[in-house]
């Protein structure tokens, strides 16, 4: 048993540090929210704080997952302030890769060991523990943390010095942009052309054009139904994080500066919330 802290408890923290807490560590959780936090100790037991460094003091392994990149900083840096020294900080944050460096010199400084380790998945996969977890840092550090990580992570890979995790995440949602729009232009073009849209993804999802998005959203996308899933909000910050990494190391990302501006289209139609795979309903608008 670990004595662990999990700062953050959206709609991907609350169930991770349950599986955390279903597995028989220690857990002491926070949240900005207090009420949330309550909501998750009566649920799952443990304990909650009602600051970062109460949770995180003389904890092991603190994880947190909260918003963005100034949310990082605000919160690393109070929960830095109660952890010991060969205790291990793990962001999931998607946030970038400089502010996943600032934060490991800043722990550093502490003594503290840090990993950045964004996740793939989405509410599902960290509801069912079945999260993609790309992560960054040392490589004693990470064996020391990864069969923690591994209670909600099928897959648990380090990719490389400091950063290199929130870097394979842009990668991801750079991949995951193109791919959402492809899926709502083919499933557009079949309604137009006549087709029964179920059965071509069911045709088409046994081809080279499967993916993870057209056999999860294409046929609620043919319903024309979005109040779930990844928001369009967290996606343009997603991608706002990517465009400006690919300013700096030169990269072309054509496709994924479009979608991003398509996202923005739908947010002033007041989509924010709406899952990502609402992108078709621009098509629809045409």
């Amino acid at each position: 048993m670990n004595k662990l802290a999990f700062l953050g408890l959206g709609v991907m923290g609350y169930p991770m540090a349950g599986h955390l807490a279903k597995a028989g560590h220690e857990v002491t959780v926070y949240n900005r929210t207090p009420a949330k936090a309550a909501q998750w100790v009566a649920q799952y037991g443990g304990r909650s704080m009602p600051s970062p460094a109460d949770a995180a003091r003389d904890a092991q392994i603190v994880l947190m997952c909260v918003g963005n990149d100034n949310d990082v900083r605000a919160v690393a840096k109070d929960a830095l302030g109660g952890m010991s020294g060969d205790a291990i900080l793990v962001d999931h944050t998607t946030a970038s890769a400089e502010v996943a460096r600032e934060i490991a010199a800043a722990a550093k400084a502490r003594k503290v060991a840090f990993l950045d380790a964004p996740v793939s998945g989405g509410q599902a996969g960290a509801e069912n523990g079945k999260l993609t977890i790309m992560v960054g840092g040392d490589a004693g550090v990470f064996a020391k943390a990864q069969p923690v990580l591994a209670l909600y992570g099928r897959a648990v890979t380090l990719m490389g010095a400091t950063g290199a995790g929130q870097l394979t995440k842009m990668v991801n949602q750079i991949c995951i942009a193109g791919l959402v729009q492809a899926l709502s232009e083919g499933i557009s073009f079949a309604q137009r052309a006549g087709l029964d849209p179920n059965l071509v993804l069911d045709v088409i999802s046994k081809g080279a054009a499967q993916s993870w998005q057209m056999e999860n959203r294409g046929r609620t996308m043919v319903d024309d139904k979005f109040d779930f899933g990844f928001a369009v909000d967290w996606m343009r910050k997603d991608l706002g994080i990517c465009l400006a990494a690919a300013r700096g190391n030169g990269a072309a990302l054509p496709v994924t500066a479009l979608v991003d501006q398509l996202y923005a289209r739908v947010q002033a139609r007041g989509g924010g919330r709406w899952d990502t795979s609402s992108l078709i309903r621009l098509l629809r608008e045409e």
